[in-house]
C-alpha cells in the first residue's frame, strides 16, 4: 500500500523543575541557595532516510513525545538536557502545521533535518533568584512545556520524469520495459493506483527515475477518479512525458486526448505546463496506427516532436530514452512553492517573526466565574511551583504586570469571586 498522507501528534519534551536548596555544610556560616537548574526538554526532529519510500510507518504509530529534561538537583548541579529525537522520513515528505496551513518543512536530501517542536526550557533553581534584598529565596521555576502540534505529513514524488496519459494507454508497460520496475498490468482503467518508480538507465550510462503516475481522467484537478491524490505527484517532476494510444483502441480520438490531458494539467496547477513535454505515440505496432499519427501530426501543428514507439516490440526506445536524458539535464529543478517575488523580478529575503501571542484573554463561564486564558498566562502558570508560598507571591506579581489585574477589574470583577485558569480556581482578592 502506498500512504501519501498521514496527520500526527507531535510534543517536544518539557523542561525539568528548577529545585529550590540550600548549602548546609558544617563549617560554611550562610552557606545560602544551592538549587540547580532544570535540563531543556528533547526537541522532535524529523530527518531525510534516503532508504524509506513511504509514510507507512507512521500508520502505526502517530504519537511523537520526546522525553523530558532532567529536574535540578541540590548543590548547584544543573539537570541534564534531554537527548532530541529523531524520527526518519521518506526524501520528498513536506511537513505542514495542521491547525494554520503553514507548510513546517520540505525535507528533500537525505540527512536533512527539520525542528517540528521545541523542548521547553529547564525552569530555574533558587539560585538564580537570589538578590541583595532576598539573599535566601524560596522560589524556583518549573520546566517550560514542550511545543505541541498536530502536524500533516505528505510525501511528493521525487520523480525526474513523470509519464501522464489517459488509463490504459500503456505507460505501465513503457515504465516495466525500459526499467526494472514491475507495475502491475491488466486490461482495465486504473490498474495503477500507486504511482510506480523506476530507475532508468540509458545506453550511454546516464539514469533518471520515471514515475508512473496513476491514470488520468477528465474531472481529476476537481478530484475525479483517483484526481488530486495524483496530480500532486506530478509536482516536483522535471520532464512530463505524454503516452498517447496511436492505435485508438478504445474508440477515443488521439488528438482530443491530448487536449484533454493538457488541460487537467492546466487546472490543476499552472506551473505544470512550464515543464517540458515529450509526446510518445505509443502501440505503432497495432493496424491503423499510422494514419492516426499522420491525422495527429496534421491536427498538432506545432513544433513538437513526436516519438512513435511500440512499448510491447521495444522498437522506437532507445531515441525516447537520449531525449528525456538530454531534457532533464537542460531543465533545471522546479522550486515547489510558487514565490510571487520572483515575478516582479526582486528578491527580498523573508525574514518571519513569530507573533506575539495574546497574552490572556477573559471570559464568564455559566456560573459567573471568570476564565483567564492564552498561551502566555498558561505558560507561566505552569512553570509556577505552587507549593512555594514565594513561587505563588511572584505568579501574583507576574499577573499584575500583564495586566490581568487591571482587566478582572473592568469586567466587573468583585472581592471573593472566582477566578479559573485551567483548571484551577482562585479567589479574586482586593
Amino acid at each position: 500500500m502506498f500512504v501519501d498522507q498521514v496527520k500526527i501528534y507531535v510534543k517536544g519534551g518539557d523542561g525539568g523543575n528548577g529545585m529550590v536548596a540550600f548549602r548546609r555544610e558544617k563549617y560554611v556560616p550562610k552557606g545560602g541557595p544551592a538549587g540547580g537548574d532544570g535540563g531543556s526538554g528533547a526537541d522532535v526532529i524529523f530527518e531525510v532516510e534516503e532508504g524509506l519510500r513511504t509514510l507507512m510507518d507512521f500508520r502505526y504509530q502517530r504519537h511523537f513525545k520526546a522525553p523530558r529534561g532532567e529536574h535540578g538537583m541540590s548543590k548547584n548541579q544543573h539537570g541534564r538536557n534531554a537527548k532530541d529525537m529523531v524520527v526518519k522520513v521518506p526524501p520528498g515528505t513536506v511537513v505542514m502545521d495542521d491547525k494554520t496551513k503553514e507548510v513546517i518543512a520540505d525535507l528533500v536530501e537525505h540527512g536533512q533535518r527539520a525542528v517540528i517542536a521545541r523542548g521547553g526550557r529547564g525552569g530555574r533553581g533558587n539560585s538564580r533568584f537570589a538578590t541583595p534584598a532576598n539573599p535566601a529565596p524560596e522560589l524556583s521555576e518549573n520546566g517550560e512545556p514542550g511545543q505541541e502540534r498536530d502536524v500533516i505529513l505528505e510525501l511528493k514524488l521525487l520523480a525526474d520524469v513523470g509519464l501522464v496519459g489517459f488509463p490504459s494507454v500503456g505507460k505501465s508497460t513503457l515504465l516495466s520495459v525500459v526499467s526494472s520496475a514491475r507495475p502491475k498490468i491488466a486490461e482495465y482503467h486504473f490498474t495503477t493506483i500507486v504511482p510506480n518508480l523506476g530507475m532508468v538507465e540509458t545506453e550511454d550510462g546516464r539514469s533518471f527515475v520515471m514515475a508512473d503516475l496513476p491514470g488520468l481522467i477528465e474531472g481529476a484537478h476537481q478530484g475525479v477518479g483517483l484526481g488530486h491524490q495524483f496530480l500532486r505527484h506530478i509536482e516536483r517532476t522535471r520532464v512530463i512525458v505524454h503516452v498517447i494510444d496511436m492505435a485508438a483502441m478504445e474508440g477515443r480520438d488521439p488528438y482530443d486526448d491530448y487536449l484533454t490531458i493538457n488541460k487537467e494539467l492546466q487546472e490543476y496547477n499552472l506551473r505544470l505546463t512550464e515543464r517540458p513535454q515529450i509526446i510518445v505515440a505509443n502501440k505503432m505496432d497495432m493496424p491503423e496506427a499510422e494514419e492516426n499519427l499522420k491525422a495527429f501530426k496534421e491536427k498538432l501543428n506545432e513544433e513538437h516532436q513526436i516519438f512513435p514507439i511500440s512499448a510491447v516490440t521495444r522498437s522506437g526506445l532507445r531515441d525516447l530514452l537520449f531525449t528525456i536524458a538530454d531534457t532533464i539535464e537542460k531543465t533545471p529543478e522546479f522550486p515547489l512553492e510558487h514565490e510571487e517575488e520572483e515575478e516582479t523580478g526582486v528578491h527580498r529575503v523573508l525574514y518571519k517573526h513569530e507573533a506575539d501571542p495574546d497574552a490572556f484573554k477573559i471570559t464568564r463561564d455559566p456560573d459567573g466565574a471568570y476564565v483567564v486564558s492564552g498561551e502566555k498566562v498558561e505558560k507561566m502558570f505552569k512553570m509556577t511551583d505552587f507549593s512555594r508560598e514565594e513561587s505563588v507571591r511572584r505568579f501574583a506579581r507576574q499577573l499584575r504586570g500583564l495586566g490581568v489585574d487591571d482587566a478582572l477589574r473592568q469586567r466587573g470583577a468583585k472581592d471573593g469571586d472566582i477566578v479559573r485558569l485551567l483548571e484551577f480556581e482562585f479567589e479574586f482578592v482586593e
